[in-house]
């Protein structure tokens, strides 16, 4: 519950190696559970206890890094990534023109109304503003921070 124990399955890692990276980090318990086939590493005194792991015949392969973090620093895939958000931008800006085009019409005979559309709104945010001001001071006025 606190983060101080942790059994992690080795069945494709190198007992030994993970051992001496677990102790460069600060952990001092390991107890190897051979048949289960995991190390339980802790914080606790610096004890030992089960079986460790036999020998293998054959030494692990070297660990290589996953390849998506590989691809992930490509120039490759930066690239085709920037490529990527440029053909969507082009084909946001083709649908964008198809669009106005097509409403063009439509919209022509509303454009003296935006003005005035737009009026409201800016008269109905000063109304609000107002309110929220009025309120305020009443707010203070009552001794109500």
């Amino acid at each position: 519950m606190d983060g101080a124990i942790f059994d992690i399955a080795i069945a494709n890692h190198d007992p030994e190696a993970f051992e001496a990276a677990a102790r460069e980090v600060g952990f001092l318990g390991f107890g190897f559970y051979t048949p289960s086939g995991f190390i339980r590493v802790d914080l606790g005194p610096a004890r030992p206890w089960g079986e460790r792991f036999p020998v293998r015949a054959t030494a692990f392969a070297a660990g290589t890094r996953p390849a998506r973090e590989v691809l992930a620093e490509s120039h490759t895939m930066k690239g085709g990534g920037a490529a990527g958000v440029a053909t969507l931008g082009v084909a946001g800006v083709e649908v964008a023109q198809s669009v106005l085009d097509e409403t063009q019409t439509t919209i022509l005979p509303l454009v003296p109304y935006l003005d005035t559309l737009r009026w409201v709104f800016i008269a109905v945010a000063l109304g609000g503003i107002a309110v929220t001001i009025y309120a305020r001071l009443d707010d203070w006025r009552r001794g109500q921070r």
